[in-house]
């Protein structure tokens, strides 16, 4: 059997450095939840399907859930808790809110991220790069028209970050 002996992970999130220990086959997701705290990265499927997990390695989307923690060693982390203070983040969340976008809001925060992570790339981005940006997010609520419009209606407005 073989020893799960913890490593020093130094990585940055939400603008915040960390040194957390984990363990070899600990996920993104678990240090994120449960030794950082931040519960806002949702757990769904534990298998890439459903994309509530989804966080922001060094500014391009990537599911947590199986992201193994120590890979992501010395990046810049941003969950849906750094993205909320952001311009870009607000502006993504305000307008879910306004078209509808929204219902029980547990695949909100990957759906934000992804959308930020679009919109950071292109800030007028067509429809179709919003729908192929968005594939990996699952709605069981809202489906998907309200979700498009709400980003569709979003404007470039000063900076993104």
């Amino acid at each position: 059997m073989e020893s799960c002996t913890k490593e020093i992970l130094r990585l940055t999130v939400n603008g915040d450095p960390f040194e957390v220990a984990a363990a070899p086959n600990e996920t993104l997701l678990e240090v994120l939840r449960e030794t950082l705290g931040l519960t806002g990265t949702k757990r769904g499927c534990d298998d890439a399907s459903c994309g509530a997990c989804t966080v922001l390695v060094d500014g391009g989307p990537v599911l947590s859930c199986i992201r193994l923690a120590l890979t992501a060693g010395g990046a810049e982390v941003t969950t849906i808790e750094g993205a909320s203070r952001s311009s870009l983040g607000s502006r993504v969340q305000r307008a879910l809110v306004e078209e509808g976008g929204l219902q029980c809001g547990y695949c909100t925060p990957g759906i934000v991220l992804a959308a930020h992570a679009i919109f950071s790339e292109d800030p007028q981005p067509c429809e179709e790069t919003l729908r192929a940006g968005l594939s990996g997010n699952l709605c069981r609520c809202t489906g998907y028209l309200r979700i498009l419009e709400a980003l569709k209606k979003l404007s470039p407005v000063g900076p993104t970050g």
